[in-house]
């Protein structure tokens, strides 16, 4: 990308490693490169099993396609360029390229966040009215809203790259990250920034709000599910939550920590940073088919009788 400025034109940045870990590289990339097949081998499962067994064609197992969707799309943006730094110590990346891959990887967080907002209320109708609830979230109701979740994620955060692209961009090429983030990004213009600063903490403060109104979905669950009178029914109608209470956990704490330790930590450790940054993309993919398989009958019942391991 060639930009007109006086002074020197950068047209590629530079991605980090682990800084003084360099000798361990070689290592990080084996194992970032088990965690990304088998990040892509359980989310693809998933898919599969949702999408043959009848069984499972409910609101529910839909929203939880949605996030396989989403956590695939996280891999595929931002760990082959991970790999490449960390197997072959290629750092550089076209401006372009780093431009795409923001949008990418915001792209696809939000609608993480969004998919996980959507299977809050999800489980608050399944609580709430389990008799309606078939009614209430039908099949094209649920397409409905997919659809409107993951038009609003692209909308969101479209205008990031055009933004980006009418900065300047001059002798400042490294990056703090493996890949590329818009507020990363950013901070490298030599020209007025102040337009992407407020509409990234915009975009980053519809993200948070996600989380504010899955804790207060929460709160309406709690009370729904105190107002039970069986303690069994109680306790059934609280494990059905379990397995999204821990997708919400592993996708917002890392984003939770990070942010608090820009904002409060007086001497952050960069390492921790960095650690906890490529945990954020790393993680949520991996973990969440595994909680899922683990903590969901129905799913871990399907994927063992395709795997040949569990009698019908």
């Amino acid at each position: 990308m060639l930009l007109n400025t006086s002074e020197v034109d950068v047209s590629s940045f530079l991605l980090i490693g682990i800084p003084g870990l360099e000798h361990v590289h070689i290592w990080v990339s084996i194992l970032i490169c088990l965690m990304y097949l088998t990040a892509i081998l359980g989310n693809c499962t998933i898919l599969c099993v949702i999408r043959t067994e009848p069984s499972l064609h409910e609101p529910m197992y839909y929203f939880l396609s949605m996030l396989a969707l989403s956590d695939l799309g996280l891999s595929f943006s931002s760990i082959p360029t991970m790999l490449r730094i960390f197997l072959f110590n290629a750092m550089g990346i076209s401006a372009d390229a780093c431009i795409a891959q923001e949008f990418f990887i915001h792209g696809f967080t939000d609608m993480e966040s969004s998919v996980l907002l959507i299977m809050s209320f999800d489980r608050f109708v399944a609580i709430r009215h389990p008799l309606r609830y078939s009614s209430i979230l039908t099949n094209s109701r649920v397409v409905q809203i997919g659809l409107v979740f993951a038009v609003k994620s692209i909308l969101l955060v479209l205008p990031l790259p055009f933004t980006l692209k009418r900065l300047r961009y001059c002798n400042k090429r490294l990056l703090s990250h493996s890949y590329c983030l818009h507020q990363d990004v950013m901070k490298l213009a030599c020209s007025d920034n102040r337009v992407n600063f407020y509409y990234g903490l915009f975009v980053a403060l519809c993200m948070m709000s996600d989380s504010v109104f899955i804790a207060v979905s929460y709160v309406f669950i709690l009370k729904t599910v105190l107002g039970i009178a069986s303690h069994g029914e109680r306790l059934k109608a609280l494990n059905t939550c379990v397995s999204h209470i821990c997708a919400v956990l592993i996708f917002y704490v890392p984003i939770i920590t990070l942010a608090t330790m820009h904002r409060f930590a007086k001497h952050k450790s960069p390492l921790a940073m960095i650690l906890i940054a490529d945990a954020f993309l790393l993680v949520p993919p991996l973990m969440n088919p595994i909680v899922y398989c683990v903590k969901t009958r129905q799913i871990r019942v399907k994927v063992l009788e395709k795997l040949g391991l569990h009698s019908k």
